[in-house]
């Protein structure tokens, strides 16, 4: 199983992926994200390391985020076993879920912010993974699910953003989250105006707290004034 939230701003170019799922390193193989492009999470029975090279250049040409899908799955002779979500700079947002992936698989899809995941406990993981986030970013949560309208976030959302984006795994978990339990997990965040932040926890029995944990060592003082020292774009 892998559970992904991709969400993208497209007023600042900010972007944010969120990964977690039963395996060890889910960090290092599943979501990637590029601040003013877009971002996407490949993932399934097996992820394929090519599709972000792939997504990324197609995004960069100008291409739909349903062609840059279509570009890699095509290419790909295991694409039943994949599911690939992505989304680009606009906040539009396309998912291959391919046949062979074991249940529950399940997508939301809503402008700026999508989730995916498979071999989940139930479809309700990634309906509440979406609605958690919503909750915490928007003015407008229950319009901005029930497709009623686009979302609208906050002013200033963006600064904890590190937070909320942990306290939405957090409620996916105890919906259910992977049948096998979650053991690793990871997040990224992309942006202009700051340096990237960049947490993984590669194998934990916790590994939601074990974020909580590396992100209280990312607000300390010494450590937010390293990353604030960093140049910025």
């Amino acid at each position: 199983m892998t559970l992904s939230l991709i969400h993208v701003q497209p007023a600042t170019g900010t972007v944010a992926a969120l990964t977690a799922t039963g395996g060890v390193a889910v960090g290092g193989y599943v979501h990637h994200a590029w601040r003013g492009l877009g971002a996407c999470a490949t993932q399934g029975l097996a992820t394929n390391p090519w599709y972000p090279e792939g997504i990324r250049h197609a995004l960069s040409q100008g291409r739909t985020v349903r062609q840059a899908l279509d570009q890699v799955t095509r290419r790909d002779g295991g694409a039943a076993r994949r599911q690939c979500l992505v989304m680009d700079a606009g906040g539009r947002a396309a998912v291959h879920s391919g046949g062979d992936n074991l249940p529950e698989v399940a997508a939301e899809l809503r402008p700026t912010i999508a989730a995916a995941g498979n071999m989940l406990a139930g479809g309700q993981v990634v309906a509440t993974l979406v609605q958690r986030f919503l909750s915490l970013t928007c003015t407008n949560p229950d319009a901005a699910w029930a497709r009623s309208a686009a979302p609208r976030y906050r002013d200033g959302y963006e600064s904890r953003l590190l937070e909320t984006l942990i306290d939405a795994l957090d409620a996916a978990l105890r919906a259910g989250g992977d049948r096998r339990g979650a053991r690793s997990a990871a997040l990224r965040i992309e942006s202009f105006d700051a340096a990237p932040i960049d947490l993984r926890v590669d194998w934990d029995e916790r590994p939601v707290e074990a974020l909580r944990t590396l992100a209280g060592r990312v607000r300390a003082p010494d450590f937010a004034e390293f990353l604030a020292s960093l140049p910025r774009q």
